[in-house]
């Protein structure tokens, strides 16, 4: 009699332990159609900077050995590369939200969108050094946009070279999600300018997620993706995995009472 009530309940675990594919599956429809028109929403406010972000500068003009001392590209370290060669030669924004930038010293950039930076350093070069006719072009980007990740997705920090960056984008670059990660509720930690943190959520598991505010990712993005209530249990993902942990559970438990029974 016991063995039955053990059986009963070993087949009700094995039949509430799965993960839903619809818990592992990314931007389902909430209808099925053949095709589909994806409108994915856009940044709707520009990106302002931030402490510690990694700012490139270029000027060029019709005299280019007039700008050569604004850039430095090689010079702080001639034998670095790609993200390397950037973190010497490009400009860091300090805590105070200053860059210092070659003859022009300390500029606040704080708060500022790229092309408002660009603005601003173009206007002090012709103000203190060139005239118009020099037709200096002032080129301002994000040195790629940096994030991290942590929990159930490829751990560490990463590097994409794109003025956009989504969370998709994010995760598979990371290496996806495991197959106990709670990809319904994803956590993204976001730094904004004065030093403040907040935590937004957004689930990849709905389509609706690509009309999130938060779909495309901002640099020093933290991206926190928890585990299912499985993982903690040991239990499998699938069917036929909880299937071998249960038959295994039924079968020890099986002989303890066999055993116990003799004795």
């Amino acid at each position: 009699m016991n063995q039955k009530y053990l059986l009963y309940l070993l087949l009700i675990l094995l039949s509430t332990s799965c993960i839903s594919t619809k818990k592992i599956t990314y931007l389902q429809a909430e209808e099925t159609a053949v095709d589909s028109v994806l409108t994915i929403q856009r940044l709707q406010k520009p990106y302002r900077i931030q402490v510690n972000d990694l700012l490139s500068i270029r000027v060029k003009a019709l005299d280019q050995e007039l700008v050569g001392m604004f850039n430095p590209i090689g010079e702080a370290n001639p034998g670095a590369t790609g993200e390397e060669s950037m973190y010497y030669d490009g400009f860091t924004v300090d805590h105070q939200g200053n860059i210092r930038v070659p003859t022009l010293g300390k500029l606040n950039v704080l708060g500022l969108t790229v092309e408002e930076v660009q603005e601003n350093v173009e206007k002090e070069l012709l103000d203190q050094y060139f005239k118009e006719e020099a037709n200096i072009f002032v080129t301002v980007k994000l040195a790629g946009i940096r994030y991290t990740t942590l929990g159930e997705i490829g751990t560490g920090s990463q590097v994409v070279y794109k003025e956009q960056v989504t969370i998709m984008e994010a995760v598979a670059n990371a290496g996806g999600i495991t197959e106990f990660g709670d990809m319904t509720d994803v956590k993204i930690i976001r730094q904004y300018p004065g030093g403040g943190e907040k935590i937004h959520s957004i689930n990849l598991t709905s389509i609706n997620a690509t009309k999130s505010p938060y779909y495309y990712i901002q640099p020093n993005d933290l991206i926190l993706v928890n585990p299912l209530p499985q993982k903690a249990l040991g239990l499998g993902t699938t069917g036929m995995d909880n299937f071998r942990t249960v038959l295994t559970v039924f079968t020890a438990l099986t002989s303890i009472i066999l055993l116990s029974t003799r004795l």
